[in-house]
């Protein structure tokens, strides 16, 4: 078994498009999450998150690449969630996306090339469409499917976003050191 070298590949066209990427825009329900909502009897929304892809947003900011929120809702277990793995950049309760992306775009001083963004439903196209990588979950509505760059193999809520983090980490040529880290 060799513990030098990475495992995980992607095609080299997707590394290369997505090599300058500082932003990554993350959707919740079907990305995140999902996409199912669960309700208690006092209609408190309950959700379930992966901790692969929670991880995967910690590496990515370990990298200097920025993980950013946009949702569509808003729910307390969210706003924890999000919290505990440090997501300083979130919009809560936007439909209208692409606006709420520009907006933190110059917050960071950076440009729609400089952007990822992982969605799965209508609602997602207008950053989509915008940003230089646009990732979507294999579950994702076949529209929002077209329009990626890249389609998971994993489903929203089950590790997809990790895969999307894990492609952003090899593009920013941080992977293997930080898989290093883990591996002495």
């Amino acid at each position: 078994m060799n513990t030098s070298t990475p495992a995980l590949n992607f095609d080299p066209v997707l590394l290369l498009r997505a090599q300058g990427v500082r932003v990554a825009f993350f959707d919740v329900d079907g990305v995140l999450t999902d996409g199912g909502l669960l309700f208690t009897e006092h209609g408190e929304t309950i959700k379930r998150f992966s901790t692969l892809d929670g991880h995967g947003l910690k590496m990515l900011q370990k990298a200097g690449i920025t993980p950013a929120v946009i949702t569509g809702r808003d729910s307390a277990p969210l706003r924890v969630r999000l919290q505990a793995l440090g997501i300083a950049h979130v919009r809560y309760g936007t439909e209208d996306k692409a606006p709420a992306a520009q907006h933190i775009l110059n917050e960071l001083g950076l440009s729609w090339s400089q952007a990822a963004h992982m969605g799965d439903d209508w609602p997602d196209l207008a950053v989509m469409t915008r940003v230089a990588f646009a990732c979507a979950p294999s579950n994702a509505h076949l529209e929002v499917r077209a329009r990626a760059h890249y389609v998971t193999q994993r489903e929203g809520g089950h590790g997809a976003a990790r895969e999307f983090c894990d492609l952003l980490l090899v593009a920013s040529g941080r992977y293997a050191e930080l898989l290093q880290g883990y591996t002495v």
